[in-house]
């Protein structure tokens, strides 16, 4: 399948989506119109939801073609999903949009090849299931903070997870920031003026395609160079990382978090650091705000509760 990853959708939609179809059609195996959309602003939605997974897998798959999305791609999409701590709603509302998915790939490629493809990304229900068994979705405020990440992080025995969460604390990043960093994402060495420490900037990718720097420790940093000289470039399987730290949160009985827990420590702690260097409490929720690649200092403000 061929084109844009929002034309990909399109075609996909046209075979899915019968406007004004009935609900005993669409529950009727026997017929046509079964498991179809009948619903405009349903399908909408429905819609925006595959665009935006289809951009994900996309930038850290190299899915180009929708065709090729296996249920490997829709666990590690629900994963990321649920490491932003969705409403119940919302994640639902992503497992429904995949399962539609499931089905009209099933037809496109029925009506391309003459015969249907196997598709099979029931795992996105069983997410969505243990998510709200486990409250990882969104039910009131809850404060996301590791009281004691360090302890955590060296628990962790594959050395790739621990500078990946050394990063995430440190600098703030979302996990997909730290996922892959390449030779010129390192932009060597500066002067924190907030801490008047010298750290290491790392230029991080992250959700909604924002672009900026993290600042981390310099022994961090060295890892991570050191890493990427020998391999070319430094790499975190998102689904093994989110393991392992679910893993040591159970092994010293914290609640866990996953990789943004580590994010939310960093709000909190670098709040703190803005205000001994001598700025207001709203002055350093904008600076945290634009660290975090948000522009909101409102946003921060969720951070902290």
């Amino acid at each position: 399948m061929r084109g844009s990853v929002d034309w990909q959708t399109a075609e996909l939609v046209k075979v899915i989506f019968v406007e004004g179809t009935k609900k005993e059609d669409r529950v009727n195996p026997t017929h046509s119109n079964f498991l179809c959309v009948s619903s405009f602003k349903t399908m909408e939605t429905y819609r925006s939801v595959l665009n935006n997974a289809g951009h994900w897998m996309k930038e850290f798959y190299c899915i180009k073609d929708f065709e090729q999305i296996t249920a490997e791609h829709i666990e590690a999409y629900m994963l990321y999903k649920i490491e932003y701590y969705p409403s119940k709603q919302y994640l639902a509302k992503i497992s429904a949009a995949l399962g539609k998915l499931e089905i009209a790939l099933k037809r496109y490629t029925l009506q391309k090849y003459g015969v249907e493809k196997h598709y099979d990304f029931q795992i996105r229900q069983l997410h969505l299931t243990m998510a709200k068994s486990l409250n990882w979705v969104y039910d009131g405020y809850r404060n996301r903070v590791y009281t004691n990440p360090y302890a955590l992080i060296a628990s962790m025995t594959n050395p790739l997870h621990t500078i990946g969460a050394s990063i995430q604390v440190q600098g703030g990043s979302r996990a997909e920031g730290i996922c892959l960093i390449k030779a010129e994402q390192l932009h060597g060495y500066r002067i924190d003026n907030i801490i008047g420490k010298e750290v290491g900037v790392i230029e991080t990718k992250e959700k909604g395609g924002k672009i900026g720097d993290i600042l981390v420790n310099i022994e961090t940093y060295q890892k991570v160079e050191a890493i990427i000289k020998m391999d070319g470039k430094f790499k975190i399987n998102y689904k093994a990382y989110t393991e392992e730290i679910r893993n040591v949160c159970k092994k010293h009985g914290v609640s866990c978090e996953s990789s943004h827990g580590f994010r939310w420590t960093y709000a909190q702690r670098r709040v703190r650091e803005y205000q001994k260097a001598g700025y207001s409490y709203e002055e350093a929720l904008q600076g945290v705000s634009w660290e975090m690649k948000h522009f909101r200092c409102s946003v921060t403000e969720h951070y902290l509760g």
